[in-house]
């Protein structure tokens, strides 16, 4: 049994910051990617940012220079900081991974947590 555990979120004033975690936890022998997601109400869940076992990282275009993933793998935990936010990023957020364990590969996910920007 693998369990995602994601906190941080909350309510923030356009232009705050807000810093995501999401803790892996189970039977893990590693993680390959570490994925954040997010779904506004009334639109498709959306991919945000993406981090490989090795650190490199994408972005969605519009989070590019405002929001930062990175992973500790000891914790096994994924992070997103997110700065400049605006109304729009208002959603709630998903972290996905790619868990190994013996006898076979995984996706899991966190259950969410809510960012609300105001304006």
């Amino acid at each position: 049994q693998v369990h995602l555990v994601e906190s941080g979120g909350g309510l923030v004033q356009a232009g705050g910051s807000l810093r995501l975690s999401c803790a892996a936890s189970g039977s893990i022998l590693s993680i390959n990617a570490m994925r954040w997601y997010r779904q506004a109400p009334g639109k498709p869940r959306q991919l945000v940012a993406i981090i490989t076992s090795s650190g490199t990282t994408t972005y969605e275009d519009s989070v590019k220079g405002r929001f930062t993933i990175s992973r500790d793998n000891a914790k096994n935990t994924v992070y997103l900081q997110m700065n400049s936010l605006k109304p729009e990023d208002t959603a709630v957020y998903y972290c996905n991974a790619r868990i190994i364990r013996i006898g076979n590969t995984m996706d899991s996910w966190g259950q969410g947590t809510q960012v609300t920007v105001s304006s």
